[in-house]
């Protein structure tokens, strides 16, 4: 698979004519093509296709537009309330894992994948401001009890040392903006700088340890690794006023709550699941830069996770002591630590118990890892660890039950769910039969299936409405930024894109861990020289299958021809090796493929691919494509 993309297969010039049903006829010209995705500058040539057949405009298609279109005005209305002319959120500062700095960039989550489906560059705009802003907000901030964050809660523009859940949650928008953005230079030296703290190239952080290949600490960062025990002031933050001041959504009505949340929140010490989350920076630094170290570091450290796996009867451990032991910085439990398969705590303001096991973030590792090599042997591991996990299920009153968490006493807290973290992204990753039953009903996969073809309407209507009642909301909002925690404006997020990236993309949801986007299909303005969809241009993937794909694409306009070029893959990891359309199989082998549609034009084309033949890379098509 790889050799189909690195041959230098040189193709001659070549113009072939079809004639197309109802009198369409399609030009299809042939360019030189080298097939070197790692060859320098506009090395390579793309494959152009006419499209003149008329199409009625579909009830998708113009949903589709207007969604685009809508969701600038709703943004720009949220942005203008909640952040200043700097950049920063209009909140009170906070260091914490409730109310923390990485809440203030996820108030523009989704921001990123909007407008790289073809959202105004407005869009664009503003998020990278709220980026910035942010950066300089919690720099300048510092805590008064919190020992390692007195200098400022950023350092080097990085948290100072937090967990993967919150910091994958606070690089949301930054791990994407390489979708839109990859020129800015700032992006590459925050890439760069970001991925050293986790390769032992700045010595202030050396969170990793070559030897026994891990992340020391579950709490790490620019400063390095928590190498204690951590307290419920570590997690909480600096004390603060909460009844009738404050909205804590986590429920806490005082401080003293607050602190409670977090009181056994102790065993860091030694390697996590959750440290998976900083490979995304390895992947986006090798997908922007090219440079091996990045590729190289990431495989070592998402392989040895995989020996653990191996190791421990397929289910991945939930701590990995410095002496590379599983278990041994948590009393020799495999299964201990904060956040493990046996973390269950009481919530202080019910008294009930919860369990917060969150060993299923590592899954973005493993789709890091398959990203960059194309081996499903990660996917089959996780999948499989999904397998052994609900093996242990049981019947109680004719019901089956499912387990979650693990134990002294062996698993427990069953559900009649599935344990299933990271079973979609398995589906995704294969299009194995045995990964979709994982999955069970979804909408979005049964409509791929060809079994719920009113999904695409229905979906986008519901998030018509989802925006509607959001922006209601945000206008009945009545706090002030002195009673404003940094998580509080979330809710009001007017973006909603899960259609969207369904259906124009065949695309999943890069998560709240910071992860990158995998998607099947990804599309770009050849004349506008930026990502998305162009101007009247709508599309809908009606079909997925492991390497084949069919996509409809329409112009809504009239009166103007429309380019707009389709790249397989979020990172033109895909090779489109043929299009089938109106029964004439055209030969692509390129990432890339021009479509031109004339006025009022539509076609459904089936797409065969090689998926992961191409190395990923950030750069736009034209930089590296002749022809666009």
């Amino acid at each position: 698979m790889k050799a189909v993309c690195m041959k230098k297969n040189i193709l001659p010039v070549a113009v072939a004519l079809c004639l197309l049903p109802s009198g369409m006829l399609g030009v299809i010209t042939r360019r030189t093509f080298a097939a070197d995705v790692q060859a320098g500058p506009k090395s390579q040539s793309s494959v152009r296709l006419e499209i003149d057949q008329p199409m009625s405009p579909p009830a998708w298609a113009l949903l589709e537009r207007e969604l685009l279109r809508t969701q600038t005005d709703a943004c720009r209305e949220f942005f203008n309330k909640y952040f200043d002319e700097r950049g920063f959120l209009l909140c009170v500062e906070r260091w914490g894992g409730n109310d923390g700095p990485d809440d203030a960039p996820e108030n523009v989550s989704d921001w990123p994948v909007l407008h790289a489906l073809g959202g105004d560059d407005e869009i664009l705009q503003m998020y990278k401001k709220a980026w910035e802003g942010h950066l300089r907000q919690f720099t300048l901030a510092k805590t008064t009890d919190v020992p390692f964050a007195r200098d400022g809660m950023y350092y080097k523009e990085f948290p100072v040392m937090m967990d993967w859940l919150h910091n994958g949650e606070g690089l949301r928008v930054f791990n994407l903006q390489g979708l839109s953005d990859p020129t800015d230079t700032r992006l590459e030296q925050r890439i760069r700088r970001f991925a050293g703290f986790y390769m032992n190239e700045d010595p202030g952080a050396p969170n990793y340890d070559p030897e026994h290949k891990i992340i020391r600490s579950l709490l790490n960062g620019s400063r390095g690794p928590l190498l204690r025990k951590a307290t419920g002031l570590d997690w909480a933050g600096d004390p603060i006023e909460v009844e009738n001041r404050f909205l804590a959504l986590h429920g806490e009505h005082t401080y003293e709550q607050m602190i409670a949340h977090f009181k056994d929140y102790n065993d860091v010490i030694g390697d996590h699941p959750q440290n998976l989350g900083a490979t995304t920076l390895a992947a986006n630094a090798y997908m922007l830069t090219g440079e091996e170290k990045y590729k190289k570091w990431l495989l070592e450290y998402v392989d040895a996770w995989l020996e653990r796996i191996k190791a421990n009867n397929g289910i991945i451990p939930s701590n990995i002591g410095l002496d590379g032991v599983p278990g041994s910085a948590a009393g020799g439990k495999w299964y201990g630590g904060v956040y493990g398969w046996g973390f269950s705590v009481i919530v202080p303001q019910t008294g009930e118990t919860g369990h917060r096991n969150t060993v299923g973030r590592g899954v973005d590792g493993f789709g890091n890892a398959l990203l960059l090599t194309g081996d499903r042997r990660y996917a089959e591991a996780w999948g499989n660890m999904i397998d052994t996990v609900n093996s242990n299920r049981k019947v109680v009153n004719g019901k089956t039950l499912y387990p979650s968490m693990y134990g002294d006493d062996g698993w427990y807290s069953f559900t009649e769910s599935p344990w299933s973290p990271g079973a979609l992204e398995c589906y995704f990753w294969t299009c194995a039969a045995k990964d979709r039953a994982r999955v069970g009903g979804n909408g979005w996969l049964d409509f791929l299936d060809g079994k719920n073809p009113g999904y695409p309407e229905a979906a986008l209507r519901s998030d018509f409405e989802n925006i509607r009642k959001t922006v209601v909301e945000m206008r009945q909002d009545t706090s002030t930024p002195d009673t404003r925690l940094s998580d509080n404006p979330m809710r009001y997020n007017p973006v909603k894109i899960g259609a969207l990236r369904e259906l124009m993309m065949a695309g999943l949801d890069p998560g709240r861990g910071g992860g990158p986007l995998h998607c099947r299909v990804r599309w770009f303005d050849p004349i506008g020289r930026r990502a998305g969809v162009p101007q009247d241009i709508a599309v809908l993937v009606d079909e997925m299958k492991d390497e084949q794909f069919s996509v409809t694409v329409i112009n809504l306009s009239l009166t103007a021809n429309r380019d707009v070029v389709m790249q397989g893959g979020a990172y033109g990891e895909h090779l489109l090796t043929e299009v089938d359309m109106n029964g004439q199989t055209t030969a692509v082998n390129s990432p890339v493929l021009n479509l031109q549609l004339k006025p009022g034009a539509g076609q459904r084309i089936v797409v065969r691919t090689k998926r992961y033949a191409c190395q990923p890379t950030m750069s736009f098509p034209w930089d590296r494509w002749q022809g666009l």
